[in-house]
């Protein structure tokens, strides 16, 4: 069984998310709708344990859709970036690069081996900016030498590192701003933390579905059997509960019936709260229209009570005549 000379690299590659977010950017703005790969070199810390990827910057790159052996990066450009950013950050080093994959091509062998003149042991982080599938959308590589037990000269390849999503909480503060526009507000707590368990559970369903179709492969002989996979599987199962235990099964019914009782007090409780409101709205609305029947009875009652006023022009009338017999009996 072919083995990897890989002792030296680190354990634990940690992405930022302003990383996540200058790829997806590079991405939209140089290759959106089409089927080229954006190319960009990550800065950030190394101290042999874990990778810190901190920043990145893009770098001009292009490549022969039929001829994956030709491609070209702008070197001077890389060296130039790297001036300009270690006068504003020395911290920030060249640690690797990047591209949007999805998956490794045959010449990213090639391009490590650029990068390993600024820096002695390149990481590659492959994003993928448009994920199918729940879970991280990073991988990351460190090349390594493949020993082959037949004695045949040792060949370079990719060994996959574990990645993972860090942030300082200025960059939380800037992502909680980011998602805000697209975080819909209407949703609760409650349905937001099943919507959390639904996506971990299918990525999980995919996860097993991998291992499974792993297994068939070495089942079959179309893969070689790799004892440090089986090893991390045997670890992943020893962690399973042993539900053939009795005690283990009870306690596992106790806690889920525990489960089910406060959901379901709750739900009666949210029920018996709505109920009550609803009977109060509808009191309140039957006093107001009682209310409102009132004042307009009062009203009209009011109206037919005040005496009619004499009609003016019977009265102007009478005046008239008046003066007018008083006029006769002068003249006469």
């Amino acid at each position: 069984m072919p083995g990897l000379e890989s002792t030296s690299n680190p354990s634990k590659i940690v992405v930022h998310p302003l990383v996540l977010l200058s790829v997806v950017d590079h991405y939209n703005r140089v290759a959106e709708l089409t089927k080229k790969r954006v190319v960009g070199v990550l800065l950030g810390q190394n101290d042999g344990e874990v990778v810190n990827v901190a920043n990145s910057f893009a770098v001009p790159f292009e490549e022969d859709e039929k001829n994956p052996a030709v491609w070209f990066l702008d070197h001077n450009y890389v060296e130039t970036m790297r001036d300009m950013f270690k006068k504003i950050n020395a911290k920030e080093k060249v640690i690797g690069w990047y591209h949007n994959g999805p998956k490794l091509r045959s010449s990213d062998l090639q391009i490590n081996e650029l990068f390993k003149r600024y820096t002695p042991n390149p990481v590659l982080v492959v994003v993928d900016v448009q994920p199918k599938e729940i879970g991280l959308p990073t991988d990351a590589y460190f090349a390594v030498e493949e020993i082959h037990d037949d004695g045949t000269a040792a060949t370079k390849t990719f060994e996959h590192v574990p990645t993972e999503i860090g942030a300082e909480e200025a960059e939380e503060i800037g992502v909680e701003h980011l998602l805000r526009d697209i975080k819909d507000n209407s949703t609760g707590t409650l349905a937001t933390r099943i919507s959390h368990q639904f996506s971990s559970l299918r990525g999980l369903s995919e996860r097993l579905a991998d291992i499974r179709a792993y297994l068939q492969k070495v089942l079959e002989g179309g893969l070689p059997v790799n004892s440090e996979i089986i090893q991390n599987l045997q670890d992943i199962f020893n962690l399973l509960p042993n539900l053939t235990i009795p005690e283990d099964a009870a306690a596992f019914t106790v806690q889920t019936n525990d489960q089910y009782a406060l959901i379901y007090v709750s739900a009666m409780a949210r029920s018996i709260i709505a109920l009550h409101d609803l009977i109060n709205n509808k009191i309140e609305n039957r006093e107001a229209e009682r209310m409102a029947d009132e004042k307009e009875n009062e009203a009209k009652n009011a109206s037919a009570a005040a005496p009619a006023p004499a009609p003016a022009t019977d009265a102007a009338a009478g005046q008239t005549k008046a003066k007018t017999e008083e006029t006769d009996m002068a003249s006469k």
